[in-house]
């Protein structure tokens, strides 16, 4: 006796219930959330003044530097020499040791330059100096 297997008259779906579930959820949240903030922002509180105001925690810049087409060192608009160079990466790595620096070389230039950088910045105590390029089909 040969039985047919039942076919299936429902075709395949995705169950949108979870999704529409969390949708609520994070309205829920953000609503929340927004009002918790205006109610700070209507505090009546008197700050105090300071004398001398500044950042609590200053966060460091990247620093980056240029190489132009001659193969000279390019940082902040300013032109100065390696062991300029090197005497600014030390201390930025005195200053932060996670600091982190971009070399931007010329297409132009050779590339024996772009490596001196790279070679000063390892020297200072950058972990990983980043290359950057322009990607230009």
């Amino acid at each position: 006796m040969l039985i047919k297997a039942q076919e299936s008259t429902t075709s395949p779906s995705i169950e949108l219930t979870p999704l529409i579930d969390m949708v609520f959820l994070l309205l829920i949240f953000f609503l929340v959330a927004t009002t918790f903030h205006q109610t700070e922002r209507e505090m009546q509180i008197a700050l105090p003044v300071a004398n001398s105001a500044g950042p609590i925690s200053a966060s460091l810049r990247e620093l980056i530097v240029n190489v132009d087409v001659e193969g000279r060192i390019i940082v902040g608009g300013r032109t100065i020499t390696p062991d300029e160079f090197g005497t600014l990466v030390g201390e930025a790595v005195e200053l932060n040791p996670q600091q982190k620096v971009t070399v931007r070389g010329d297409r132009g230039t050779a590339y024996a330059n772009v490596v001196t950088v790279l070679d000063i910045c390892k020297a200072a105590g950058i972990q990983e100096p980043y290359l950057d390029t322009i990607f230009d089909p």
